[in-house]
Formats: structure tokens, C-alpha cells, sequence
């Protein structure tokens, strides 16, 4: 790119406005993560199992003699792997759904799901401090934007005028999905999920209100087994849909979308 191109200098601009305002961000070296004497307080690998030489050499000796695990071979309507479909499965069974749908990551999870599962003439509702991942799905939904409404982080009586506002403004015949995270990493808060349940079903009795719980940062640290804080508090059969990710406790990679079907009126 030349010096004095109007790209370049556009950026540079850019850069130095970011410079100025300290908000401009950095990759950090590589070579550090393995010198550095110092604790880490920043990853998502919660419980270390990316360092685990048990799960190194375990997941090593599956890969080398598991079946068709190198290539997609074209897209998945296509070309649906054994491979793949049996950890879908294996996941459905875990967390107890009816299915368990994969994506390439927690982001991808959450963009899908609410850009195909909310319809036109949907409303979501969603608290205030939502990844930002669910925003992009909403913005990409068939929702009208006037019925994509934030609610107070955490508050149950905002939760609760936020919903009766929409129950005067749409029919049975319309669906509300309530967008919340069980556990909120930039804050450290949970989720009253529980009493949130209760709302919902309270002012929306014709069961046409659900929950969709994302369970990215307690996936693998609460809940049986480390299924979560929906099956911690036994809400499984309450909460329509969970998102699990592999990248933050689990030491992996991807996503999954949990649903059990019982649940969709």
C-alpha cells in the first residue's frame, strides 16, 4: 500500500485516534504465555485442561483412529459425517435435550439461533449486557427492530414491565424469546434464571414466552457434571434453548445449541 495512499492515511488516522483515546489493542507475543511466571487471570481455560498431558494423550489417540474426522467434504446438507452427527448425539444425551445442533463457534451459535429461530411479528428481549453475538443474530433476524427490547442487567421487575409491554402488543399466536446469559464474564453476575422462569410463565401462561440461556462461561464449572446452571437449578424442561462453547472451560474449540423440542409450543 503506498505512503500517501487515501486508504492508508485514512487508517493511520484511525489508529492514532484509538492511540489517543487508549483503546487501540494489541496481540499479545506468543513466546510470553510459555515464560512468563505469572498466574493468568485472563483466559477462559478455567479449569487448565488445555495443559492437561492425561487429555493431550488421550484426545492424540482418539484422533488417530477416529473415521472421517479430516475434511467437511462440502457443506453439511451434502455431507452429513458420522463423526460429527455422533458427538451431536453424544451431546444430546449429555445435557438432556430432544437435539444438540454444532457450529464452528459459540459466536456462529448465537448468530445462527436468533437470526432463524425468531419470525416475523417475534419480539426478543434481551438484558442489557448480552454478548454481543446475540445482538448481531437479532440485528440479522425477521424480528422488527421495534420488538428487539433490552431489559435492566439482572433486574426481575424490569424483566417483568419489559414483558407485560409485549404481551399488550402481541398475540398468542406470537412468540417471545427472552435472551440472557447464566453466568456474565465482564461482571461476574449470574443470572436469576429461576425467578426469570417464573415471570415468563406467569405473564405468558400460553407458554408462547421462552428462555434462551447462554451457558458459555459456566459450561463445564457449574451444574452436574459441569452441564450448567440450567441443570443446576433443574430448569432443563423450563429453558427452550442452551448455548454450550468448547472454547472457554473445555479446552476445545466450537459450539453447540441445546433444544428440547417438548418445549416449543
Amino acid at each position: 500500500m503506498k505512503s500517501d495512499s487515501t486508504l492508508r492515511i485514512k487508517l493511520e488516522a484511525a489508529l492514532t485516534s484509538r492511540d489517543n483515546r487508549w483503546i487501540r489493542r494489541r496481540l499479545p507475543d506468543p513466546a510470553i504465555a510459555l515464560t512468563s511466571p505469572l498466574t493468568d487471570f485472563t483466559s477462559n481455560d478455567y479449569l487448565s485442561l488445555s495443559s492437561s498431558q492425561h487429555l493431550r494423550s488421550l484426545f492424540l489417540n482418539k484422533l488417530s483412529i477416529a473415521p472421517d474426522i479430516l475434511g467437511s467434504g462440502g457443506s453439511r446438507l451434502l455431507v452429513n459425517g458420522q463423526a460429527h452427527a455422533n458427538l451431536e448425539d453424544r451431546l444430546r444425551q449429555f445435557f438432556g435435550g430432544e437435539a444438540a445442533l454444532l457450529f464452528n463457534s459459540g459466536f456462529d451459535a448465537n448468530v445462527g439461533f436468533f437470526s432463524c429461530i425468531p419470525q416475523q411479528g417475534d419480539a426478543i428481549i434481551y438484558d442489557e449486557h448480552i454478548h454481543a453475538s446475540v445482538h448481531d443474530g437479532m440485528r440479522a433476524s425477521r424480528v422488527d427492530q421495534p420488538f428487539l427490547i433490552s431489559f435492566d442487567h439482572n433486574s426481575l421487575p424490569a424483566l417483568r414491565s419489559t414483558l407485560m409491554m409485549i404481551r399488550n402488543r402481541t398475540s398468542t399466536r406470537q412468540s417471545v424469546f427472552v435472551a440472557v446469559e447464566s453466568l456474565y464474564s465482564m461482571d461476574g453476575t449470574f443470572a436469576p434464571l429461576k425467578e426469570m422462569v417464573g415471570v415468563i410463565e406467569e405473564i405468558f401462561p400460553s407458554g408462547n414466552a421462552y428462555l434462551i440461556v447462554d451457558e458459555a462461561h459456566s459450561t463445564g464449572i457449574y451444574g452436574p457434571e459441569g452441564r450448567g446452571r440450567v441443570a443446576m437449578l433443574g430448569l432443563e424442561d423450563r429453558v427452550l434453548a442452551r448455548l454450550h462453547t468448547f472454547g472457554k472451560a473445555l479446552a476445545a474449540s466450537g459450539g453447540a445449541y441445546n433444544i428440547p423440542l417438548s418445549n416449543v409450543g
